[in-house]
């Protein structure tokens, strides 16, 4: 498989500081840009297109979390993340906390969409407003924990600082990649609980 982090000229370490990524995608990309290269030859055309589209995937996949962790796993490990249904202990609350207000928010949708009368539309509107606060308050708590994610994801940094070269055969073992497992895991069910949160922040603004 493609390595991406080498393909970006980037060192594997499960945080990135995004800007510095962003800047560094622009650089490389600008020589094989399609405006740089319309006046070549039709083979190097298809080669620098080839090669755009590579690292306009490898950023696209460094540049979101959960993406970059499960693309730094399967290079260390040489096999993808197993996936697991079961909610991660330690965000048990929140996925409960998450389904009976996104189910609340439903049964008033459905309750929303038979009013035909101009007053109660009224109250339905303050009504929705107050789903609409509760909401964007779990979804900051989402945030909070994804951020404190994201800090532990920087200290991990200095595991991969430290490891073997990525040829030695002992690499994985000096890696913590059962923990990077499990954060990759937490980080795919906050992601999908936040978008379930805002697609009921937009139906209610509907």
């Amino acid at each position: 498989m493609t390595d991406y982090f080498a393909l970006l000229n980037e060192p594997r370490r499960p945080w990135i500081d995004s800007d510095s990524l962003k800047a560094r995608f622009i650089t490389l990309s600008a020589a094989v840009h399609p405006d740089k290269v319309h006046g070549a030859s039709e083979p190097e055309r298809r080669l620098a297109h080839e090669h755009y589209t590579e690292l306009n995937a490898a950023y696209h996949c460094l540049r979101e979390p959960k993406d970059r962790l499960r693309h730094l796993l399967q290079l260390e490990s040489g096999r993808k993340p197993t996936e697991v249904h079961d909610i991660p202990a330690a965000a048990a609350d929140v996925f409960l906390e998450v389904a009976r207000l996104c189910r609340d928010v439903e049964s008033f949708l459905a309750e929303r969409a038979k009013v035909t009368s101009p007053l109660l539309r009224v109250q339905m509107f303050e009504r929705s407003q107050e789903w609409t606060d509760r909401l964007n308050t779990l979804q900051q708590q989402l945030r909070t924990r994804c951020d404190a994610l994201m800090d532990e994801l920087k200290r991990m940094n200095a595991h991969w600082e430290r490891a073997p070269d990525v040829r030695a055969t002992d690499r994985a073992e000096a890696l913590p990649l059962d923990r990077l497992e499990d954060m990759y895991r937490a980080l795919s069910f906050m992601t999908r609980w936040a978008g379930q949160i805002q697609e009921r922040v937009v139906q209610l603004a509907q």
